[in-house]
């Protein structure tokens, strides 16, 4: 049965994500084919047709239809809506950020400088918010004891990355970087008992997540630090470490996400050092 029209439409990517997470288990084999490829893909539904979008979730547009209607939207258009007001919002391109940032009147480098450094500041205030020191627990406790940390994150979480390598090869704690240098799939490098530490924020990496995905099957943990519910990463039944970076002009920092990753790569160095 069609759900009441617009009463019972979230309001929110967070709460839509939610009510996937609730019903994608119940919903026919189609419905969840749809449900899987946009929580994989949420960018390409606000930028996509619905003959697109079910040609990429291997469906009939007629199935996508049906499957916005199980959310209680009243078609396609008011789903996609909602995806494209978080695109505008979260992700606008870089000429935009530009002229953002001449409307906050923070065209001297002094003052870009004391936006970014506000910024950043109230970020890692609001980190002690986001992460839970349940799941932070729980991070340290699986890649403490894996015997080898795959570490994946592209685009802007690249140099977090990054550092995680740095900071476990000089912590002497077994770690293994995938670039995707050449476009090469290194995901058959992943064995039993092993641990993935993930890393992506919106517009989530596909790449990122494929990753974590192939990961999930093979029976790894995964630990996903990365930017709300609505992730993808979420679905995976991975350790979610939440951090949120206020941004300037639409221009993101890593301010927060760089306090966490310190914290986490040495708390895993002590934990390994202390057996």
């Amino acid at each position: 049965m069609v759900p009441e029209l617009n009463e019972s439409a979230p309001a929110t990517l967070e709460e839509l994500f939610r009510r996937l997470s609730e019903r994608a288990e119940t919903m026919p084999k189609r419905l969840r084919q749809c449900a899987d490829f946009i929580a994989q893909y949420p960018d390409r539904v606000a930028v996509s047709t619905v003959a697109e979008l079910a040609a990429a979730a291997e469906v009939q547009p007629s199935a996508m239809m049906r499957f916005c209607q199980e959310l209680g939207f009243t078609g396609f258009s008011q789903l996609q809506r909602l995806f494209r007001e978080e695109y505008a919002r979260n992700w606008p391109d870089y000429a935009t950020r530009l002229t953002n940032l001449r409307e906050l009147g923070a065209e001297s480098p002094a003052a870009m400088l004391a936006e970014f450094v506000e910024a950043g500041r109230a970020s890692i205030e609001k980190l002690m918010t986001t992460v839970s020191p349940e799941m932070l627990e729980r991070a340290v406790a699986v890649l403490g004891t894996a015997p080898l940390i795959h570490i994946v994150g592209f685009r802007r979480a690249f140099p977090v990355a990054c550092y995680f390598d740095y900071a476990f090869e000089k912590m002497r704690v077994p770690s293994f970087l995938h670039t995707g240098v050449g476009k090469l799939n290194t995901a058959h490098a992943l064995r039993e008992g092993e641990a993935v530490l993930a890393i992506t924020f919106a517009p989530y990496s596909a790449e990122t997540v494929a990753f974590a995905e192939s990961a999930g099957k093979e029976g790894l943990s995964v630990v996903a630090i990365t930017d709300s519910l609505s992730s993808p990463l979420q679905r995976l039944e991975a350790i979610p470490l939440l951090v949120s970076e206020l941004d300037v002009g639409a221009f993101r920092a890593l301010s927060a996400t760089f306090a966490l990753a310190i914290a986490l790569a040495v708390a895993v160095g002590a934990r390994r050092e202390n057996g």
